[in-house]
């Protein structure tokens, strides 16, 4: 297999426990074990982050632009799924 062949990889790092993963580029690698090396050398030489995932980027499914309405649209009328009216403790750093 030769470097054209490589599959893509989406990288994703989580900078702190109790954060989410963030994505942060990607990468081009043989395999996961290898794509999982890969992203560790490329983004994480300065301790960025306490987990990282590596997904293919086949295996990843986008939402249509144009299917924005039907798809985000429903939650606004449902305001109980938005937390505006609940009061954060000043102890409680990452929500």
């Amino acid at each position: 297999m030769s470097l054209e062949d490589w599959p893509l990889f989406e990288v994703f790092i989580r900078k702190r426990n109790g954060l989410s993963h963030i994505h942060v580029g990607s990468v081009h690698a043989a395999d996961a074990a290898m794509a999982l090396d890969n992203a560790r050398d490329l983004y994480t030489r300065r301790m960025e982050g306490v987990s990282l995932w590596v997904v293919p980027s086949g295996a990843i499914t986008v939402s249509d632009p144009a299917d924005k309405a039907a798809l985000f649209e429903p939650a606004e009328d449902k305001v109980y799924r938005h937390p505006t009216a609940y009061a954060v403790p000043d102890e409680v750093k990452n929500l």
